[in-house]
């Protein structure tokens, strides 16, 4: 059996370089949060050295909150944004002959589409607007998946390795001091029970149903190596490996 485990790259970690080997896609932070051109190449050379999908991260435009707040900004501005955050990954891929698989989004932005129309009608239209089609990384039951699959755009549903979930699918604030997850033992039956049930257990403790195409973890989690360590020998165990 293959499982898809993606991560959160090119955002100033130490962890960069070791998380590579043990992950099989990659969402590289171009601009809005954090990185340039510098950490795009090098991300892209680390993910094309180990075999890894190639993704963007875009973010809003706030590297003073680490793109994990709400701003205001207007439609248009976003959308220029985003544009040029991904474009930029996409013209980095092009000098190695390579086109970027996915787009996964950052912090509060990712968290706006879970609810917010306009916020996915603005990603939906950089997507269609893209030099060719790529996939989307989010959130299963999240509107955004539903416009996505409406407007013709393949969706890899996500869960999270190393993240709390609220009773609606949401994810819990990082600003409750639990929503933050790095209990190994925890983590691993989690991402079995997901993997092997469909099955995610809430917060609050309420066991919901869920589906996931790909598992997410933060690279900028002080424990990011360590927890992928312990989690692929524990799937290794199961018979279940990296795609």
């Amino acid at each position: 059996m293959k499982i898809d485990i993606n991560a959160d790259i090119g955002e100033g970690c130490v962890n960069d370089k070791n998380l590579f080997p043990l992950i099989s896609s990659c969402n590289i932070a171009c601009g809005g949060h954090i990185g340039d051109n510098e950490s795009i190449n090098n991300s892209i050379k680390l993910a094309i050295n180990h075999g890894v999908k190639i993704g963007a991260h875009p973010s809003f435009p706030d590297k003073l909150n680490f793109g994990r707040k709400l701003i205001k900004i207007s439609s248009s501005d976003l959308q220029k944004s985003l544009t040029y955050q991904i474009n930029m990954v996409i013209k980095i891929a092009k000098n190695y002959n390579k086109r970027i698989h996915h787009i996964k989004l950052h912090g509060a932005l990712y968290n706006s589409a879970f609810t917010d129309f306009k916020t996915c009608e603005i990603i939906i239209n950089c997507i269609k607007k893209l030099p060719y089609k790529v996939s989307l990384f989010s959130q299963y039951k999240s509107l955004l998946s539903s416009l996505a699959k409406e407007n013709g755009i393949k969706i890899y549903n996500e869960v999270f390795i190393d993240r709390e979930y609220n009773d609606d699918l949401s994810l819990v604030s990082r600003k409750n001091k639990n929503a933050i997850n790095n209990d190994l033992n925890k983590i691993n039956r989690k991402v079995l029970n997901v993997f092997r049930k469909k099955k995610i257990t809430s917060i609050n403790k309420v066991i919901l149903n869920v589906k996931a195409d790909t598992y997410c973890i933060h690279g900028d989690n002080p424990m990011a190596l360590i927890i992928m360590k312990s989690l692929i020998s524990y799937l290794n165990s199961y018979q279940i490996f990296l795609k």
